[in-house]
């Protein structure tokens, strides 16, 4: 099974962009800190790329900022690419569900059930 979750704080700002198929999707990275010290006594930061589509995508765009704390489950699936080094595959995290966790904008006509 191909499932995943995971909580970072947002390192850019979210940003949706429409394609030319009429799907929005919102590219983010997220600063995931480990759980335990490294060898000089100093916990290390992993940086995961994530998108996020469609409503997802809108609803992050809307609701976070930079440096905000979410949780996202998705799944993870490998991507080929083709540059001017080769060919070569990396792997991509795509969100299915996401929770905001802590410092989301509130707007005054959304109740916070809706989110």
């Amino acid at each position: 099974m191909n499932s995943t979750y995971i909580v970072g704080r947002l390192v850019n700002e979210p940003e949706v962009k429409e394609l030319d198929n009429g799907k929005k999707v919102t590219n983010v990275t997220l600063a995931v800190p480990r759980s335990y010290k490294n060898s000089n006594g100093e916990y290390e930061t992993d940086f995961i790329k994530c998108s996020l589509w469609n409503g997802i995508a809108e609803r992050v765009t809307e609701y976070c900022k930079k440096g905000d704390v979410i949780s996202v489950g998705g799944h993870i699936q490998e991507r080929k690419v083709e540059k001017e080094k080769g060919k070569y595959s990396e792997l991509e995290f795509i969100a299915d569900k996401i929770s905001f966790i802590g410092n989301y904008k509130k707007k005054e006509n959304v109740d916070e059930k809706e989110m």
